[in-house]
């Protein structure tokens, strides 16, 4: 039963998620919110809603470690793993002045992270912080694309490949009620389950959070990228994964801290942050300089992924040890 609801939780989660985007994008069009806007906004917030709801309803639910782990796994798995396995289809080619600026937030973020978390734990006035740096982000980028013929057409772009709903203003807000509703449920079930699996297996939520669940809630950046490489819309993949993880950690994080405090365990500064870091520098090289992530690049990425998850339940990380960072 427990299983059941894991994947039924994951299901119903993404699914929400996937209605919540649509109905946004379709509401904000039908009020005259700009695309550019609606780039920037609508689709960047929905697109992490998944996540967010996940790291907050952990927090709420007294599983602050499923929310951390959600944060950090979900970076490591969506540069590992879903750029890795659609680099083996076909290269993804990277560039572009936005793309660039953004994975320089996403490094400067992660640094960010893993100094606040110095603290032993994520509290609201980390919380602030890291939305602050989010605001600024978006006014940043919002005032160079207004400026920019190619950040308005890249962020234009990613606003076309989503199908909105078809309808009235009406049909749309019960499409965005809906997708919030989906959401909720979603990781609700979600969090018992992973919750239920932890302790049958003797391992802390961290190690559930850094992976199934980082794994589920990255599911749909995988099938976006795979489609995206498969097009040889390289610049949407990288594009997708860069955004989804500056967003996990500015949004997500942010809200969740907020929200309740989140310590943070002391084996992510042993092993997990250090690959959360090392993944986003690995990144630099391709973007800034638009070299291609090829079938060899990839088949790196995915082996060190598989990697990564089989240290977890090994021991090999310590992850599996209960403890927080003792200051």
């Amino acid at each position: 039963m427990t299983y059941v609801m894991t994947v039924a939780g994951l299901i119903v989660l993404l699914l929400g998620g996937d209605v919540l985007v649509r109905g946004s994008v379709s509401l904000a069009r039908r009020l005259g919110v700009s695309t550019l806007i609606i780039g920037l906004t609508v689709v960047a917030l929905g697109t992490s809603a998944p996540e967010l709801v996940v790291s907050v309803e952990a927090v709420v639910a007294g599983s602050p470690g499923i929310a951390i782990g959600n944060v950090v796994g979900s970076n490591i798995a969506n540069i590992l793993l879903v750029l890795g396995v659609p680099a083996l289809l076909a290269p993804i080619v990277c560039g572009g002045r936005l793309l660039n600026r953004t994975v320089l937030y996403m490094v400067l973020a992660s640094v960010l992270l893993v100094a606040l978390s110095w603290t032993e734990a994520l509290r609201w006035g980390h919380g602030l912080v890291l939305l602050a740096l989010f605001a600024a982000f978006l006014a940043d980028s919002y005032r160079r694309a207004m400026r920019d013929q190619e950040d308005a057409m890249a962020v234009a772009s990613e606003v076309e490949e989503i199908q909105s709903v078809s309808g009235s203003v009406a049909v749309a807000l019960l499409a965005v009620a809906g997708g919030l509703l989906a959401l909720m449920l979603g990781s609700y079930l979600l969090i018992l389950g992973a919750s239920a699996i932890a302790q049958r297996f003797g391992v802390s939520e961290a190690v559930i959070g850094l992976t199934l669940v980082a794994i589920g809630t990255s599911l749909p950046e995988l099938a976006t990228c795979v489609m995206a490489a498969l097009r040889r819309h390289g610049a949407v993949a990288i594009g997708n994964v860069i955004g989804s993880n500056l967003l996990n950690i500015l949004a997500v994080m942010g809200a969740a801290s907020i929200v309740g405090t989140v310590p943070v365990p002391a084996k992510f500064f042993h092993f997990d942050y250090w690959v959360m870091l090392g993944a986003a520098l690995l990144l630099l090289p391709f973007v800034l300089r638009r070299r291609p992530i090829g079938p060899l690049a990839g088949a790196f990425l995915a082996l060190a992924y598989g990697a990564y998850v089989a240290s977890q339940f090994l021991g090999i990380s310590g992850v599996a040890a209960a403890g927080v960072h003792p200051g």
